[in-house]
């Protein structure tokens, strides 16, 4: 595995000018993952579902070894500050979470004995620790159905306070009103009162 696992970290290093141990974590994840639910990575199709706890480095080495994107549709940010993943099966609809043992930390090391730093023990340790003393494995069912988290193709309304575009289904209905999740109360901002964009009085000879 490990002539692959490098090729994968070249991958998402080439995002971010170098490897770091999450994204080590994050690649290890995806290949344990195919091996869990038996499907070939990185996918050609759209099967696998990543449901990713945290941004950052730890995201991209999750995409490098599934190639699961958020432009794809295939990955999925729900922050919760951990660098743990849900991987999903959409045809079986079975899912398996990952997530990092306690000890991780403590052990990799001893697996890099060159290792000149703390963060480069960590960096080469999680290339070569075994996934049993790595990860935790819980199998999970969603909340939410697949159908509903994908959604359809070609799904849009639109929202009868804003006026704004919804799309995928995303969209809350109270009574007969249909709202975006903002104007339903879920807003993660606050519009401000000052104007973004001011509209310049031109020179006539500039009027379009």
């Amino acid at each position: 595995m490990t002539d692959y696992l490098n090729s994968l970290l070249e991958q998402s290093a080439a995002l971010h000018r170098h490897p770091c141990p999450r994204q080590v974590l994050g690649a290890r994840m995806g290949i344990l993952a195919g091996q869990l639910l038996a499907i070939e990575l990185p996918q050609t199709n759209k099967r696998l579902l990543s449901i990713v706890e945290t941004d950052g480095c730890f995201a991209d080495g999750v995409s490098v070894a599934t190639n699961c994107w958020v432009g794809r549709r295939t990955l999925r940010i729900v922050d919760f500050g951990k660098t743990a993943v849900t991987f999903v099966d959409t045809q079986t609809e079975t899912a398996v979470r990952l997530y990092p043992l306690p000890s991780i930390r403590e052990l990799a090391p001893t697996f890099a004995s060159e290792a000149r730093n703390r963060w480069e023990g960590y960096l080469l340790g999680y290339q070569r620790m075994p996934d049993d003393l790595m990860f935790g494995i819980q199998s999970v069912a969603l909340t939410q159905s697949i159908k509903e988290i994908i959604s359809r193709a070609g799904m849009r309304v639109t929202c009868d306070v804003c006026g704004e575009e919804i799309i995928n289904e995303r969209e809350v209905r109270r009574e007969t009103a249909v709202l975006c999740r903002s104007c339903a109360g879920e807003s993660y901002y606050a519009v401000g009162n000052t104007p973004l964009f001011v509209t310049l009085a031109l020179p006539a000879s500039c009027a379009w």
